[in-house]
C-alpha cells in the first residue's frame, strides 16, 4: 500500500530554524526545509567560485566518530582554498554533516559537492534512498511537487503544469525522504533538478546516510 493512500497524509514542513529538520523523522513528512539565508561571506564565496568557470566534483565517504566528531574535510574544494570565505564555507559543510549525522545517528555519511551547468536529473522522480540532504549554495535550487499533482506510476512520461511546480530557494537546507525510508514506500518526494539558464551554473551539496 502506498503511504499516500494510507491514513497518514503526506505533507511537507518548513521553518526558519534548524529545528524544523527533525520533522523529517515524522510519519507522512516527505520534505523538511530549513529556510535559511546564507551568511554573506559564504554566499560571496559560492558566487565567486562559480564565476571562475572551473569544474568541481568532490565525493567522499565520511566516518563519524563515536562522540559525533566530524572529519576535518581536509582537501574539500581545495582548488578554491585561496578564495575569501573558503574557511567559513568548509565550516558550514562540517556543521551540516554533523547535524545530519546527529539527526540520524549515522556513523557513515556520503558527501558530494558539485558544480553543475545542466540539469542532472531533469525529469521528475523519486530517490531510492532513505533521507537525503540537499542544499544549493549558488544558482537555482531543486524543484518539487505536492502530493497528487502527478501520477507516480508515470513519472517519466507525464508533463507537469508550471503552476504546480514548487521551488526551493538558494540556501535552503532540505531533507528529502525517499522510497527506502521505512514506512515511506510509495511516498518519496517527487522532485527534479532545475534547468539552468544559458551560462547559469549551480553549486550544490548532497549528503546521504550510508550506515
Amino acid at each position: 500500500m502506498q503511504l499516500a493512500e494510507s491514513l497518514v497524509p503526506v505533507r511537507q514542513a518548513f521553518g526558519e530554524t534548524p529545528k524544523v529538520l527533525t520533522e523529517a523523522l515524522q510519519d507522512g513528512v516527505n520534505l523538511a526545509v530549513w529556510q535559511r539565508r546564507l551568511p554573506a561571506h559564504i554566499e560571496d564565496f559560492a558566487r565567486l567560485l562559480l564565476s571562475l568557470g572551473e569544474p568541481l566534483a568532490d565525493a567522499r565517504t565520511l566516518e563519524i566518530g563515536k562522540d559525533g566528531e566530524v572529519p576535518t574535510l581536509d582537501g574539500v574544494a581545495s582548488a578554491y582554498a585561496d578564495l575569501a570565505g573558503y574557511e567559513g564555507f568548509v565550516a558550514d559543510l562540517r556543521w551540516l554533516v554533523g547535524a545530519y549525522a546527529c539527526l540520524l545517528d549515522a556513523r557513515s555519511v556520503g558527501l558530494r559537492l558539485r558544480v553543475l551547468d545542466g540539469a542532472m536529473c531533469p525529469r521528475f522522480h523519486v530517490d531510492h534512498v532513505s533521507l537525503r540532504l540537499i542544499t544549493t549554495y549558488a544558482g537555482p535550487a531543486s524543484e518539487w511537487l505536492e502530493e497528487g499533482v502527478i501520477n507516480r506510476r508515470r513519472l517519466a512520461q507525464e508533463e507537469v503544469d508550471a503552476a504546480h511546480v514548487r521551488h526551493l530557494a538558494c540556501g535552503d537546507v532540505a531533507l528529502l525522504k525517499g522510497e527506502k525510508w521505512l514506512g515511506n514506500e510509495g511516498a518519496g518526494l517527487v522532485h527534479r533538478s532545475p534547468s539552468p539558464g544559458n551560462g547559469e551554473r549551480r553549486l550544490i551539496l548532497t549528503l546521504d546516510w550510508l550506515a
